[in-house]
C-alpha cells in the first residue's frame, strides 16, 4: 500500500484556506440565511457570529501566510479529534429534539472527561454552573431563544 505525504508547511496552507473559506461563507452564506433580524435589543443577533467568523477567516489567512511547519499528528490523536466532533454534533442533534437545559450538562459532562478532566469541583463547574450561566445570559438578559 503507498501512503501519500503531504510537507507540513502545504498542510499548513490547506488548512489555512480551508478556515479561511469556511470564514467567508459565513459571513456572506450562512449568517445571512439563518440568522433573522429582531426589532430590540442592543446587539444584532448576527454580530457575534459574524466577528468570529471574520476572525476565522483572517487566522485562516495568516496559517496560509506564515505556516507553522509542526509535523502533521498521528492516527490516535485524530481519532479523538474526530470522536470529539461527533460528540459536539450529536449534542447539537440532540439539543434539537431535547433543547439545550437537558443535553447541555451531559454534553458537557462527555467533552470535560475526553479532554481528561476528572476533578470534582471542575466537573461541577462545567457541568451545573456553565450551562445554567449560559442559559441566564441568553435566554434571561438576552431575551433569545436557546434552542
Amino acid at each position: 500500500m503507498r501512503t501519500i505525504t503531504v510537507p507540513d508547511m502545504a498542510a499548513d496552507r490547506l488548512s489555512g484556506l480551508f478556515f479561511l473559506l469556511a470564514g467567508i461563507a459565513m459571513v456572506f452564506l450562512v449568517i445571512p440565511a439563518f440568522v433573522d433580524d429582531v426589532a430590540g435589543g442592543n446587539i444584532a443577533p448576527a454580530t457575534l457570529p459574524r466577528a468570529l467568523s471574520w476572525l476565522i477567516a483572517g487566522c485562516g489567512a495568516w496559517l496560509m501566510l506564515k505556516p507553522t511547519g509542526f509535523r502533521t499528528v498521528q492516527a490516535v490523536q485524530m481519532g479523538r479529534a474526530a470522536s470529539f466532533v461527533v460528540l459536539l454534533a450529536g449534542g447539537v442533534w440532540l439539543m434539537l429534539h431535547f433543547g439545550f437545559a437537558i443535553v447541555s450538562p451531559a454534553l458537557s459532562l462527555g467533552l470535560m472527561l475526553m479532554c481528561g478532566e476528572r476533578r470534582p469541583g471542575w466537573l461541577f463547574v462545567g457541568v451545573v454552573a456553565v450551562p445554567a450561566m449560559i442559559w441566564i445570559c441568553v435566554r434571561l438578559l438576552l431575551d433569545r431563544v436557546l434552542i
